[in-house]
């Protein structure tokens, strides 16, 4: 049986959060990382979830690979196509959300989609067309400091607009706590004018409820993972926590933290206190006395954790992708060394420790906090991952995903 959704996902940690909104929702889900070889083959599942490492790229890449992304899903039988980004709508003036949902939209013979990032279980919500991050606006949040992708502007049909030709507009509130049908009648509307892109407010889940109700029939809609659990409940099953998962692997635990964002930090701190730690400086050396420092402690300790996370006024100007390669090649070593549980913080960390491990794939497991699910690699010595967006997880969650079962 053909998947019933598909969804390509802008990031590593945004694929996982989105594999685990629509396992919550009784789908049963596959996560592949990175574009599909050919010949691939979705096994059995009703949703497939292909996460790329496109936030950040050049408009024209990210376009490129979620297209070709896009045609493999048809070929394997699906015909409704979810385009996940982040829920505090990481982006630039030039894309890549605008340009990449243009394309997504219009090979799917969309004329009009949804723009809906809120996901309220994690603090964000849409009203009025501003995005909020607990209480208060986005641009007055962490991430308006955000390294990569700064957000200083929290009205969203203004973002949008500036990283697209098509028109964008607001389905309020009111209209949606009016209902369905009063949603769908208002995005009827909206592309009678021709406007491509409807940006929905919701401030709990059972607006994102009425939204998925009145999208149900669009080929194509966008969001956080809050809108991709909505629209997997209307067609999902009765899952047990544990069904089709393999239990976590028994070995050392390692943390890899990459992520600058504050929830990072707070949980960075809080593991340090119980667990071998060693921060990753820029410097030249500094990617072999991390590798030497692991490999002194991993033979003595059930975990361990590496992390270059920082307050902004101790980042290292550009030395970013330098610290994304030396945690990744940590990675690599730490398996070599036995670990069975890599535990990552950070999206583009993420991103670069999955590619150099060589990971391709991964059964979607339970959540060690909403979001984060456990993944289990396939292959001969199984590995256990848990991929975290930078901003979420309680400040806990460093230490229960390295605790001994």
């Amino acid at each position: 049986m053909s998947p019933v959704l598909g969804c390509v996902a802008d990031d590593y940690t945004g694929g996982t959060d989105v594999a685990a909104a629509f396992r919550r929702s009784g789908l049963r889900t596959v996560l592949l990382f990175g574009p599909p070889g050919a010949g691939a083959v979705v096994p059995d599942s009703d949703a497939v979830v292909v996460a790329l490492k496109t936030r950040s790229v050049p408009a024209g890449e990210a376009v490129t690979a979620s297209r070709a992304v896009q045609d493999w899903l048809t070929g394997q039988g699906v015909r409704r196509l979810y385009f996940k980004y982040c829920s505090t709508f990481d982006s630039t003036d030039q894309g890549n959300i605008g340009p990449v949902a243009d394309a997504l939209a219009e090979a799917a013979g969309a004329r009009l989609t949804v723009v809906c990032p809120a996901s309220p279980e994690h603090g964000r919500t849409v009203y009025q067309g501003h995005l909020f991050v607990g209480d208060r606006l986005l641009s007055d949040s962490p991430m308006r400091h955000h390294p990569l992708t700064p957000m200083t502007d929290s009205d969203l049909v203004r973002v949008l607009a500036r990283q697209t030709p098509h028109e964008v507009a607001l389905v309020p509130l009111q209209t949606v706590e009016r209902g369905v049908e009063a949603v769908r009648t208002a995005l009827a509307e909206l592309e009678a004018r021709g406007v491509r892109h409807a940006v929905i407010d919701a401030v709990h889940d059972g607006h994102l409820a009425v939204v998925a109700g009145a999208t149900s029939q669009l080929p194509m809609i966008t969001g956080a993972s809050g809108l991709a659990r909505a629209a997997g409940a209307l067609t999902g099953m009765d899952l047990l926590p544990g069904d089709g998962v393999p239990a976590l692997p028994p070995g050392p635990s390692v943390v890899l933290a990459g992520s600058c964002s504050a929830a990072t930090l707070e949980q960075v701190t809080l593991a340090r206190a119980s667990m071998p730690a060693h921060r990753l400086g820029a410097h030249d050396s500094a990617p072999a006395e991390a590798l030497e420092w692991l490999e002194s402690r991993l033979a003595e300790e059930e975990r361990v954790m590496i992390y270059s996370s920082a307050p902004p006024e101790e980042r290292s100007p550009g030395a970013a992708a330098s610290l994304e390669r030396a945690l990744a090649a940590v990675a690599v070593r730490a398996a070599e060394l036995g670990a069975r549980r890599i535990v990552v913080a950070g999206g583009e960390t993420s991103g670069a420790v999955v590619n150099a491990l060589g990971v391709s794939g991964a059964v979607v497991g339970e959540e060690a906090d909403r979001g984060v699910p456990w993944l289990l690699t396939t292959g001969r010595s199984p590995l256990a991952l848990l991929l975290k967006s930078g901003n979420f997880g309680r400040p806990d969650l460093l230490l229960r995903a390295t605790e001994t079962p």
